[in-house]
């Protein structure tokens, strides 16, 4: 009947389309050069070798920039300055999670490179992302109870033991304003009430976790971003994506720059925590870059880690940016004590994550 041989040449029609896509697919995943007119593997080197010291550069740049702004009033902790500046930098690093890190967890565990079962039939990113931001609570909860349980605030001479573990910057921070501000002042009476010294330790020891945590999710994803890059031989990818990348180095730096601050590292520990920031993102192009021969990103194993690494950092950026920051200081007292000041810090939330929304286009 004509009814069932028009079925029949329909049905053929879409089994050679759906056997012509499959094999797409394989030639795809097998050779993602090919039919690519933006590969060019002498043009992406040179584009690879100009991108790593841009990016060390303005790495740099970002993270020491909150630093050394110490010798500026209007820069310090506790100023209004420094936290506008801190909420447009929480606002890229949530912005960073949501619309960069995310949407290439995303696109690796739902490539057509991988098999269906298990990876089609469940949305491995999005759990992934709440055990990681779920973790990321345990590790923050669990560091921060060690750190009370060691170095617990007593009155009189314990208070002076424990403020002898601090950094030398810290100690004289205190003493000299102490003895500045003797009459009153709320860091001078730290050296005498032992529950306000408890308090400022605590929030200190609090700091201290909430760097660490964030400069462990910022190296996980630099690590990944800089491997894809520095594998790439496509030039279309690599040239608007290293501008991005300054971009978005220069300002997450600037917020864990702000946090490096207020946790009142010693000149060691800084340099040590600015160093790792600065190269993680080199490192991982410098690998991805020795790795070009056997590294290939849309293979099944490639797809797998690096989706699974991107949606475990995009839980960790999620709770370090809303809870720790930007919650923090919303609903701390200096925010809350004035209206004006929360609209202005929202107001630079909204532009940081604006901003880094817009480099999503080109990275």
């Amino acid at each position: 009947m004509p009814s069932s041989q028009a079925l029949a040449l329909v049905s053929l029609a879409l089994l050679l389309f759906c056997a012509r896509a499959y094999a797409q697919a394989d030639d795809v995943c097998a050779d993602p050069a090919a039919g690519d007119a933006c590969h060019n593997v002498p043009k992406a080197l040179r584009l690879k070798l100009i991108a790593v010291p841009a990016i060390l550069v303005s790495s740099v740049l970002g993270v020491c920039l909150p630093l050394f702004a110490r010798s500026v009033p209007a820069l310090q902790p506790g100023r209004s300055l420094f936290s506008v500046v801190k909420a447009f930098a929480s606002g890229v690093i949530l912005a960073t999670g949501y619309m960069h890190v995310l949407p290439d967890s995303f696109d690796s565990l739902s490539s057509p490179c991988l098999p269906k079962k298990p990876w089609g039939d469940f949305p491995f990113t999005a759990f992934v992302a709440m055990l990681a931001a779920l973790f990321t609570l345990a590790v923050d909860s669990l560091m921060l109870t060690f750190y009370n349980r060691n170095n617990k605030v007593g009155s009189g001479p314990s208070s002076a033991a424990v403020a002898s573990h601090e950094s030398p910057e810290q100690e004289g921070h205190w003493h000299s304003h102490g003895h500045e501000h003797a009459h009153g002042h709320a860091h001078g009476m730290m050296l005498d009430k032992p529950e306000d010294a408890e308090a400022g330790q605590m929030q200190l020891r609090r700091n201290r976790v909430v760097v660490q945590v964030l400069e462990m999710g910022i190296v996980v994803h630099s690590v990944v971003i800089g491997l894809g890059m520095g594998a790439s031989q496509s030039v279309c990818t690599i040239r608007p994506l290293v501008a991005a990348i300054c971009f978005h180095q220069m300002f997450e730096g600037m917020g864990l720059g702000g946090c490096i601050l207020q946790a009142e590292y010693g000149v060691k520990m800084k340099a040590g925590l600015v160093f790792f920031f600065s190269t993680t993102m080199p490192f991982g192009v410098a690998l991805g870059l020795a790795l070009t021969k056997v590294y290939r990103d849309n293979s099944p194993t490639a797809l797998i880690v690096v989706g699974l690494l991107n949606a475990a950092s995009t839980g960790l950026l999620h709770y370090m940016a809303l809870v720790e920051l930007l919650a923090a200081d919303f609903l701390g007292p200096k925010l809350q004590g004035s209206v004006r000041l929360q609209l202005v810090c929202l107001a630079a939330v909204l532009l940081g994550a604006g901003a880094m929304s817009v480099m999503a286009k080109w990275a």
